[in-house]
């Protein structure tokens, strides 16, 4: 047991982190479907909240500690689920080629337009041909640098959402195992009873 979470909490967290990368990988990575990947960020903390006081065997009291764990399980799932959103963004983003759609070269090894710069200019020429050029303009992206600017932060708008989403669900969680932990529980054994 630590001064604010008990040790089962820790334990979770690390699983809350596991939990995180293992979505992260199948919904950004394998089979791209972010938008799976953040309605999965709040059951996931809701769970790891629940389970970082049911892994730490707590009982009834006190009441502070319960909720404390959940919270600090959920913020950690929370950081983990945020930053594999900008780590897998940014690898995207940076590491775009163009290809299939730009930079093609002809049997000669001559330029097939249409063309663009790897990186930031590629991902901007993409939203162009998916037909959001007029949506950007609106939001006054004109250009490569303006349209960094506004895919950044919205990039971190959604990791920062994550970021509140998850661990507010964690906290849920730990108050989920208080309404619904086994009257006369008994608050643990070794470190943590002496806790309760």
């Amino acid at each position: 047991m630590t001064r604010f979470v008990d040790r089962g909490a820790i334990v979770a967290a690390y699983v809350g982190i596991g939990m995180a990368v293992t979505i992260g990988v199948s919904f950004l990575l394998v089979i791209p479907i972010e938008p799976v990947y953040w309605l999965l960020a709040g059951p996931a903390g809701l769970t790891i909240g629940y389970y970082a006081d049911a892994r730490s065997n707590r009982g009834a009291k006190p009441r502070g500690r319960i909720l404390s764990n959940g919270l600090f399980a959920g913020a950690v799932t929370a950081l983990t689920f945020a930053a594999l959103l900008i780590v897998v963004k940014g690898l995207f983003f940076f590491a775009d080629n163009g290809y299939p759609d730009f930079n093609r070269i002809d049997e000669d090894g001559n330029p097939i337009p249409p063309v663009c710069d790897p990186g930031a200019d590629c991902v901007y020429q993409r939203y162009l041909a998916d037909g959001r050029g007029a949506a950007l303009a609106d939001q006054g992206v004109s250009d490569t640098d303006s349209f960094a600017g506004f895919y950044w932060n919205q990039q971190f708008a959604t990791a920062g959402l994550l970021l509140g989403l998850t661990t507010v669900a964690g906290l849920g969680g730990g108050a989920v195992y208080l309404a619904t932990r086994p009257r006369g529980a008994v608050a643990g054994v070794g470190e943590d009873a002496a806790s309760a």
